[in-house]
């Protein structure tokens, strides 16, 4: 049976968008396969790491009827990837054997039944529905990804909070050492839903998401039970577990009331920060803030005596502060925000910064200062 005939680059985007999740080792040899399900001239494409599963459905080709195997998805995409993107290729079905057949290149491939693909069971008490712009969705994720934890023991930091209440949805991501928030309006309102995504699945839709001219417009539908959430966007339907666990209270971190405001260009001082980092010691990032009326000195130096000294002029007119920021932290926020003007608000050289964009009310981040 011809499972599928299309195009090469039909049939490998197809299999691309499904595959991000597909470890090459695991320990069910069957996860590293995509679970093909054909019916008619549709194929569904399905791949799960028992914490996420994704799904995909195209119309490839084949002969008719209902037909239904599993094959290693690295393998698939690693051969398609080498052959023609204009060519047809054919995926046929003989017994436990499949064949991928493009121009005069054939490959036999090993599959593994469809029954024993161990399928995620979908939640029964999703909440209601909302859906965001595709770019309005990433941008949020792109502006809080970089602070979630990685690896802490305080399992429910290794992602990231989504909270959807009223016509307003937030993004929450810390390790504890500092907070980054991101906000975007919705178009209706919703009742209250807090969940927390695992890292796995947010740099999975960072990957999948559009945030170009093609599709960035495009809706994203999001649905959140209690255990799980359900993504439908771009002909993909992406289901994940969820990170179980309280989020600490976000909102009494965000330092209120700073007295003390310093507005900069945001690429001028990323540029003096990156320059400073280079003079930091391996494992002490610190970088010294020397905050003064109208100008801004930063200073670096590592265990060899090697010192870099940098001065921007800032809008200020405050009382001199001195404080001390792991630079990596500071980099980090820099390097996500699009504006070209940053607002730093501080009290004193012993608490905490918090960074904002004058244009841009939904975004704030957080850092806690380092003794240097």
């Amino acid at each position: 049976m011809i499972v599928l005939k299309a195009a090469q680059q039909q049939l490998l985007g197809a299999l691309q968008a499904v595959s991000g999740i597909v470890e090459r080792r695991h320990t069910l040899p069957i996860l590293a396969n995509v679970l093909v399900r054909k019916t008619g001239e549709n194929i569904e494409l399905t791949t799960s790491d028992l914490e996420i599963q994704v799904r995909t459905t195209a119309t490839l080709g084949g002969d008719a009827g209902s037909f239904a195997t599993t094959v290693g998805a690295r393998k698939l995409i690693d051969i398609l990837r080498t052959l023609p993107a204009d060519q047809t290729v054919s995926l046929s079905a003989s017994g436990a054997k499949l064949t991928l057949q493009g121009g005069k290149s054939r490959f036999t491939l090993q599959s593994l039944p469809a029954d024993d693909f161990p399928l995620v069971n979908e939640a029964a008490d999703f909440g209601p529905a909302f859906s965001v712009p595709q770019k309005t969705l990433k941008g949020l994720i792109d502006q809080v990804h970089f602070a979630m934890a990685v690896h802490d023991i305080r399992y429910y930091l290794n992602g990231i909070l989504f909270v959807a209440e009223g016509k307003t949805l937030t993004l929450v991501a810390t390790d504890g050492s500092r907070l980054a928030l991101a906000q975007a309006q919705l178009a209706s309102d919703i009742p209250k839903q807090e969940v927390i995504l695992p890292r796995k699945t947010v740099l999975e839709l960072m990957r999948l998401l559009k945030d170009g001219k093609d599709g960035a417009e495009e809706a994203i539908e999001l649905r959140f039970a209690p255990n799980q959430a359900k993504f439908t966007f771009s002909g993909l339907e992406f289901v994940t577990k969820l990170v179980e666990g309280k989020y600490p209270d976000y909102n009494r971190v965000i330092p209120r009331n700073h007295k003390n405001i310093i507005v900069t260009g945001r690429a001028p001082l990323l540029a003096s920060l990156q320059r400073a980092a280079i003079l930091t010691s391996e494992k002490f990032k610190g970088v010294r803030l020397s905050i003064e009326p109208g100008v801004l000195k930063i200073a670096s130096s590592n265990a060899e005596q090697e010192e870099a000294k940098e001065e921007l002029e800032i809008d200020y007119d405050g009382p001199t502060i001195d404080v001390g920021f792991n630079v990596t932290y500071l980099m980090d926020a820099l390097s996500n925000i699009s504006a070209e003007m940053v607002r730093l608000e501080m009290h004193d050289g012993s608490s905490a910064a918090l960074i904002t964009v004058p244009e841009q009310e939904g975004f704030k981040y957080v850092v806690m200062p380092m003794r240097i």
